[in-house]
């Protein structure tokens, strides 16, 4: 992997905005509520909020899920298979929940929406996977309540919106549907390191460097 690409504020934005326009989320997609992945998705999605036109006059609603990878516990329990308590760990390597929608609440429901799921980035995609099929699930147990009710289930669609998606073989796949027409990157790049604005400790120097960004 190559030295480190720093990415400044001003060319998030100007990122977010050029994608909206060039893939015509507001025209073809027309997202009515965005779902961020903490904590990478949450400055993003706002950004993004500014460039997605209101619906019903009201802003695009952003909801909150956490998501974390525990990919290293293999490493973990090598590392540690001589101790006593080793072998109470039994979870595989993968994504678990720290913070997930409330579906009980009427405010939250997402039948019928069109959802943008955000991200900062497409790495190995196994957390974009994860939340795509979690919330699949979800949905159709709230289509099967609607359905046992005899009610109309208008059509839900989930798409996802990414700043940087990295050109590597990915551990997991995301629906054919959303890869077609509701996959957004603002840019396609090798596998480099990435370093966003909200994880520097001195945001001058951070952008300073972001100035030198050849990918």
């Amino acid at each position: 992997m190559s030295a480190k690409i720093h990415v400044s504020y001003n060319q998030i934005h100007s990122m977010i905005k050029d994608t909206v326009e060039s893939m015509h989320l507001n025209e073809d997609f027309q997202p009515d509520i965005m779902v961020a992945i903490g904590g990478g998705g949450f400055i993003p999605a706002r950004i993004l909020r500014t460039f997605l036109k209101k619906r019903n006059n009201k802003n695009i609603s952003i909801q909150a899920i956490g998501l974390s990878l525990y990919e290293d516990l293999e490493i973990w329990r090598a590392q540690h298979q001589n101790d006593d308590d080793s072998t109470s760990v039994s979870a595989e390597p993968g994504v678990i929940k720290t913070q997930w929608l409330n579906f009980d609440s009427h405010e939250t429901s997402l039948i019928g929406r069109n959802i943008l799921i955000v991200d900062e980035v497409d790495d190995t995609r196994r957390t974009l996977a994860y939340a795509v099929r979690e919330l699949a699930k979800d949905l159709e147990l709230e289509r099967q309540k609607l359905v046992e009710k005899g009610l109309e289930v208008p059509e839900t669609k989930i798409g996802v919106f990414v700043l940087h998606n990295k050109l590597k073989e990915k551990r997991e796949e995301l629906p054919k549907e959303i890869m077609e027409s509701r996959y957004f990157a603002c840019k396609q790049m090798p596998d480099q390191w990435l370093v966003y604005p909200w994880d520097a400790l001195d945001i001058d120097e951070h952008t300073e460097k972001s100035r030198e960004n050849t990918y």
